[in-house]
């Protein structure tokens, strides 16, 4: 089943406003949710929203909370999200790394006390669009264990890092598990196994079974124990810049929000698109170890998708679509 973009948009601002958003905040994150599945990451747009409306229902994520600046530092700034709607609060906090980066060159925001920030490439393409070089991660709620551990206690704390390009901008966005739990769900809707091994069973035995893994809460580090390192760094980071909560006290509390973030923007004097592109040519120059398929660069899949989607019309998961429709 595909339907199309507007539809989708005016739907997910449609349930918002009903749920006490502003117009303009409803607008906002709508479109957030709504693009996120039209390039193709279901798993944070549609398929993530009715969890979305839930935590708005339970109090944890509130409409109208406004997120402040709490302090200045040169081009460092911290701000407190307040439990504000995460895309809200994320979409401004890059804005204002943006800035910083626009009068001094180089510019970042932490902020605490925000929730989930849904896909959060969203801020890298922010970035980019802007001419920017961005660079953002958050913490998350424990769902992966520490390497040579056998329960959760590191979060999948996605990083992402965007450079601006002419001919299509570079993302990275990337969990530090090896599949994020949204994306987990969207094999287990599609009835279809991981294409490779994604974490551990009740058992303790690799397996590509995303409901196995999801039972078992190990989920496997991305590069096994440098994922694990990196899971741990940034968690360290983000909470100690931010002042905020660590994936241990988010954990505690049993629900992922009032998580720790930081964007940061570098406004380049001059970045050479040759060296660039022949960075890119290459990387793809590579024999593609499929036939058929060839080599891509991180957010060419994006871009791809994007266009096919907008032509086609973005597919949606039925059962979830027919639960949305019936918020309105």
């Amino acid at each position: 089943m595909r339907i199309t973009y507007e539809e989708l948009q005016e739907t997910f601002t449609r349930v918002l406003i009903k749920l006490s958003f502003s117009e303009e905040r409803a607008t906002l994150c709508a479109n957030i949710f709504a693009a996120n599945s039209r390039d193709g990451v279901y798993s944070h747009g549609l398929n993530r929203f009715p969890v979305f409306v839930e935590y708005v229902k339970e109090g944890l994520v509130i409409p109208d909370a406004e997120p402040i600046q709490v302090s200045e530092n040169g081009v460092t700034q911290v701000w407190d999200g307040h439990l504000a709607p995460g895309m809200y609060t994320a979409t401004i906090a890059m804005q204002k790394a943006i800035e910083l980066a626009g009068a001094n060159g180089i510019g970042c925001v932490s902020v605490r006390n925000t929730n989930h920030w849904m896909r959060g490439g969203t801020y890298g393409w922010q970035a980019a669009d802007a001419g920017c070089i961005g660079i953002c991660a958050s913490n998350t709620i424990a769902i992966m264990p520490p390497w040579g551990g056998a329960d959760p206690k590191l979060g999948n704390n996605p990083l992402i890092i965007a450079v601006p390009r002419t001919r299509g901008h570079l993302v990275l966005d990337m969990a530090m598990s090896q599949f994020s739990y949204g994306k987990m769900q969207e094999y287990e809707l599609s009835n279809k196994p991981l294409p490779v091994d994604g974490g551990y069973d009740t058992q303790g035995n690799l397996s590509r079974d995303p409901v196995a893994i999801k039972t078992s809460k190990r989920s496997l580090p991305i590069g096994f124990w440098k994922g694990s390192g990196l899971s741990f760094m940034l968690d360290i980071l983000l909470t100690s810049l931010s002042g905020g909560r660590s994936t241990p006290v988010i954990t505690a509390g049993g629900k992922e929000f009032g998580l720790s973030q930081f964007f940061l923007c570098i406004q380049p004097a001059h970045l050479d698109e040759g060296l660039i592109e022949e960075i890119v040519k290459y990387t793809q120059s590579s024999t593609p170890v499929e036939q058929g398929k060839s080599v891509r660069y991180p957010g060419q899949s994006t871009l791809n998708t994007r266009i096919d989607n907008l032509k086609n019309g973005i597919p949606v998961n039925e059962a979830i679509w027919q639960t949305v429709l019936q918020m309105q």
